[in-house]
């Protein structure tokens, strides 16, 4: 909360903070002074701050918009999976439909856990998440988390080559793009180091996605 009066306008009494178009390199939008896309909902220190954004007027609103897991169904059309294609032209709960596939059980006998491990794949494989990235969220061992991983390319084929290729051509060209052909050079794609080229590799794996998600919402507007 402290820091929230810090940036409060003198004249207005109110927080405005500052949105960037194109400060981040996957083009998504962010906020600064304050930022206000990181405020925890799950905390309840979180939730009393979102208490203190309230309408200036008696008969206005505060209005949240969502695109509905836009960058899965980025990935489902970049990757041209079936199955995955599938679970959005159904209207299927996408995380519930990954959760059946990877552990091979129907819609009735999926449980909370189940679909909670499920989305965390799912969205890990976005951001190009590790075995060991998986099971720090999750709270599972590495090999746990690794065959959480292999389930999910076996079941969704065309993601994994989706992936394999994105990383194969930034290495050949240096760069990835968007669906809108917006470029991200990648200077680390071949260097030696292990670690800066394992980051770029992710990189090339998500930046298309998170990229064109991004693309597209600021397309819609």
């Amino acid at each position: 909360m402290e820091g929230l009066l810090k940036v409060i306008h003198g004249k207005s009494n109110k927080i405005h903070t500052r949105f960037n178009q194109a400060l981040t390199q996957t083009g998504r939008l962010s906020s600064q002074d304050p930022n206000l896309q990181n405020i925890p909902i799950r905390l309840e220190e979180g939730r009393k701050i979102r208490k203190v954004f309230v309408p200036s007027e008696e008969n206005w609103y505060i209005l949240a918009a969502d695109y509905s897991q836009i960058e899965l169904r980025v990935l489902a059309h970049m990757s041209g999976d079936e199955k995955l294609m599938e679970a959005f032209h159904e209207g299927q709960d996408v995380h519930t439909k990954t959760a059946m596939d990877v552990f091979d059980v129907s819609k009735d006998d999926v449980t909370d856990t189940m679909r909670r491990n499920a989305k965390a794949v799912n969205f890990g494989i976005v951001y190009g998440i590790s075995d060991y990235g998986l099971s720090q969220n999750l709270g599972i061992t590495r090999k746990e988390a690794q065959s959480f991983i292999d389930k999910y390319f076996e079941t969704y084929p065309n993601v994994k080559r989706y992936m394999d290729e994105s990383i194969a051509y930034a290495k050949e060209h240096g760069y990835v793009t968007t669906l809108l052909k917006r470029r991200r050079y990648l200077h680390d794609i071949n260097n030696r180091n292990f670690n800066l080229r394992s980051f770029a590799e992710r990189t090339a794996m998500n930046t298309p996605i998170q990229g064109t998600a991004a693309d597209i919402i600021k397309k819609a507007w």
